[in-house]
């Protein structure tokens, strides 16, 4: 699933920074500027109003990120506030170059040299020589390593700083009350890419402690309480188990539906060409596994289970790919998220055509009307999520009565929100840049006036330039990874233990589970991917080998969240559903253990070929590739 980007770190302080403040500072604040950007003339009173209060506990650095592409003195400018570093007054020309920003010629810096009482003989020489350039490119390439990409952008304590400018702004997020600590916890952790993961794992731990130990009986007992919804005459009674699978996984499975939809009209699916190597890994990592699993349970009570180790939780491959930084390609985890994708539809499919229940053809029929409705709606330029979403309703509750998996109504609704930009993109900009214009700074803060009008105004045009599908799967998508799937854990992955553990994995069901996961998948997707290149209907990109592809298809086979939802709609008695989850988890265990491994080695040999490779290049030869 869509997963969130790391937080971004700084090259630690050194002796060649400029800093003002002690080197023991318990803050310090980095900043990387360009001295002929207005916004980082703007902040300059605010950065000195935070060294007036904060004294000896802030240290202040100032590193240089001119954006020459844009600003064309501002190469000069920094080279002259280090030709005049060089002779100890680096802060005095800093305050004169944002002073005077728009005179920034060659004579103009020359003039401010003099009145700092500079050699400056000394101090052109600099200049024309370019003395400084490597130091200026040294500060300019750890930008961009950092993550900068504009100015100015500010560094607290090594950490990216992504909120707003404003004096208020940046002392909470460097004095840290109590609300914003609480605030930076959350974000920290949901930047993990394994977060959603930890969750769901902490789920399933949880559960199969309370399911063996005393409070056995009230975990069974809560899931199997009825919980109704009446209205008139109309009553809707199901169990808080069913209201999870049947409620709650309907919401998943509308965001996995977004995205589904969104990468196969502007993503790695929306074209031949680049789908066909992950649509037939996918394939691969479907088929093959349900065709070991079928080959041990063919004719025995285990064979409606054939779709368990077919779907998995995908999504936790992308974290380990992540994890593993730049020493994994970032071709290979594109083409993941592309598998990812094309996996999720193949589940959508399964449950759909082979584990649907008796089919009422008057509640289809209610479902195929609505459907209609929101196709209309979408045709028609509807774009409030208010319909959709009342429409939505009436169609998982037909589902629900049609006999088919209610979860497929939450796809299909998926399939009928516009994903449509708006396209008049560039009336917005103009409409923006007129905004902008327009704002007051002398305004009072707070004051109900024309800046509180034009951030309103700003607010509505952010709104416009995104799709309602990409609106809906930004909100939704941290509920279902944070919420709905460790309550689904908890909720069914609560296994009681009675007996020999080592019987149970020895049945058929579990055996083909384990197989399936921990063998089928790595293979059919490895397989698959092998024989879509060597018969020219794919292509390898060049820079993964056939390893790493190996390695991380393992990872793949790390089964959970569909793994589970699949078995409890392929086996009604309770017996084999248990033999098919203590399988998944086994085969969980197994898969995330041989992946890892496996991609520690792949990486360990592709970090000593580099090695290898660059060895022995001059340092100039580098810096003029960079």
């Amino acid at each position: 699933m869509t997963s969130h980007a790391p937080p971004r770190l700084v090259l630690p302080v050194g002796s060649r920074d400029h800093a003002i403040g002690p080197e023991n500072a318990p803050v310090t604040l980095v900043e990387y500027g360009d001295f002929e950007c207005p916004h980082c003339r703007q902040v300059q009173p605010i950065v000195r109003d935070l060294q007036n209060l904060l004294g000896d506990r802030l240290r202040y650095v100032f590193r240089h990120f001119p954006i020459r592409s844009v600003h064309t003195h501002a190469m000069r400018a920094a080279e002259a506030a280090e030709a005049a570093g060089a002779q100890g007054k680096f802060w005095q020309m800093h305050d004169l170059l944002f002073e005077h920003q728009d005179a920034l010629e060659t004579d103009d810096l020359l003039s401010y040299a003099a009145s700092l009482n500079l050699d400056l003989d000394r101090f052109r020489h600099d200049l024309e020589e370019g003395t400084f350039h490597e130091r200026i490119h040294e500060d300019f390439t750890s930008g961009v390593r950092s993550g900068v990409n504009g100015t100015p952008s500010f560094f607290i304590n090594g950490r990216r700083y992504e909120g707003a400018w404003d004096f208020e702004s940046l002392l909470a997020e460097i004095e840290k009350p109590l609300g914003v600590k609480i605030r930076l916890l959350f974000q920290e952790f949901t930047r993990l890419q394994a977060s959603g993961g930890v969750l769901l794992a902490l789920g399933a731990l949880l559960a199969l402690v309370l399911a063996n130990s005393g409070a056995r009986e009230f975990y069974h007992q809560l899931w199997e309480t009825h919980a109704a919804i009446s209205f008139g005459d109309f009553t809707l009674s199901e169990d808080l188990l069913a209201w999870v699978n049947d409620g709650l996984m309907a919401i998943f499975f509308f965001v996995v539906g977004l995205e589904i939809k969104r990468e196969i009209t502007v993503g790695e699916l929306s074209s031949p060409r680049r789908a066909a190597l992950p649509v037939a890994a996918a394939i691969g990592g479907m088929v093959v596994p349900a065709l070991l699993y079928a080959g041990l349970n063919a004719g025995g009570p285990g064979a409606a289970g054939w779709g368990v180790p077919m779907a998995t939780d995908i999504a936790f491959t992308l974290s380990v790919l992540t994890v593993f930084g730049r020493s994994i390609p970032l071709s290979l985890k594109v083409f993941f998220t592309a598998l990812a994708i094309a996996d999720d539809l193949g589940a959508v499919l399964v449950i759909a055509l082979f584990y649907t229940d008796e089919i009422h053809l008057l509640g289809l029929g209610v479902g195929i009307a609505i459907l209609v409705v929101l196709l209309a709606l979408n045709r028609l330029g509807v774009n409030h999520p208010l319909p959709y979403g009342l429409f939505g309703l009436g169609l998982w509750l037909a589902f629900l009565e049609s006999g088919v998996h209610p979860t497929i109504a939450g796809v299909l609704l998926a399939m009928t929100i516009p994903s449509r930009t708006p396209s008049v993109q560039e009336a917005y900009l103009a409409q923006c840049i007129t905004i902008f214009e327009e704002l007051d700074p002398e305004e009072a803060q707070g004051a109900a006036g024309r800046n509180q009008a034009a951030a309103q105004a700003l607010e509505q045009i952010i709104e416009r330039m995104q799709s309602p599908a990409q609106r809906l799967e930004r909100t939704i998508h941290p509920w279902t990874t944070y919420v709905i799937l460790p309550i689904f854990a908890l909720a069914n992955a609560g296994l009681t233990f009675e007996g020999s553990v080592g019987r149970v994995l020895a049945q058929p069901i579990s055996l083909g589970v384990i197989f399936g996961l921990v063998i089928g998948k790595p293979l059919g997707i490895s397989l698959f991917s092998w024989l879509a290149v060597r018969l020219r209907l794919a292509e390898r990109p060049p820079d993964f080998q056939w390893r790493e592809i190996i390695a991380a298809s393992f990872l793949a086979g790390i089964g959970f969240t569909m793994s589970i939802f699949i078995a409890d709609a392929a086996f009604e008695s309770a017996a084999l559903l248990a033999e098919a989850k203590l399988g998944v988890f086994a085969a969980s265990l197994a898969a995330a253990v041989i992946g890892i491994g496996g991609l520690a080695l792949t990486t360990r040999r592709r970090e000593q070929v580099t090695a290898r490779g660059t060895e022995g290049l001059p340092a100039a030869a580098e810096a003029g590739a960079s």
